[in-house]
């Protein structure tokens, strides 16, 4: 299948999804993960009106950004993100998907701060509370919140997480967890918006949606197994 066929084959499934769970389609934003994708095979998704992309990494995101902006893509960064790389990355990216630490909330901090910009963030957590796994404990989601409420430069627009590597149906627990913390904080931090919840890939998107989630981010069902650039 091309990439346009992927792309209505997934469009069909988040439409399915959201009907099964009583929702507008127009909730769920559709991010198109493209790690590792050459810039040719990702302008195939632009013509479909598919312009929410995601990277993983800074270096990609440098090697693609003048790509992108001829294009008017929306950018989403969505891998974990080392300190040295924030200045590549702020006012770059709408959305930072990752942010999951006291350092690294300052290091955006700092740098949004540089570019007189409000730099949009969701906080990643480790939903599964998985060793090897980036994300921020449950535990310290709270404070990470507080902190976002004194920084000036900083918008948290909800919460992201990647379950354990189980079958879709198995991670709807871990999906209803994400929405059941979302829902506890809205309540505690009026200051943030807290609307997103970043959640479900290739394998899972539907039940994600079934779950709550208002973005996916599809990398494989669009584009197919890929090779490192």
């Amino acid at each position: 299948m091309s990439i346009a066929e992927n792309i209505t084959e997934v469009r069909e499934k988040i439409a399915t999804a959201c009907q099964r769970a009583g929702r507008s389609v127009d909730d769920v934003k559709l991010i198109a993960v493209t790690k590792y994708v050459e810039p040719e095979r990702i302008a195939e998704a632009f013509a479909c009106g598919q312009m929410a992309v995601g990277e993983n990494h800074a270096q990609e995101v440098r090697d693609k950004l003048t790509f992108y902006k001829q294009h008017g893509a929306e950018l989403h960064f969505i891998g974990q993100l080392q300190s040295n790389k924030v200045k590549y990355i702020i006012g770059n990216a709408r959305l930072i998907q990752s942010a999951d630490r006291e350092k690294l909330l300052l290091d955006i901090e700092a740098q949004a701060k540089k570019l007189d910009i409000i730099q949009s963030i969701l906080l990643q957590v480790n939903i599964g509370g998985e060793a090897q796994k980036g994300g921020a404990p449950i535990e310290d989601v709270p404070y990470l919140l507080e902190l976002a409420c004194r920084l000036k430069h900083l918008k948290v627009e909800g919460l992201m997480c990647v379950p354990p590597d189980v079958d879709a149906e198995a991670a709807r627990p871990y999906f209803a967890r994400l929405y059941e913390l979302r829902e506890k904080l809205r309540p505690l931090f009026p200051e943030q918006p807290l609307r997103e919840l970043s959640m479900g890939m290739s394998h899972d998107y539907p039940e994600a949606i079934l779950e709550g989630a208002t973005m996916v981010r599809v990398g494989t069902a669009i584009f197919g197994k890929r090779n490192k650039l």
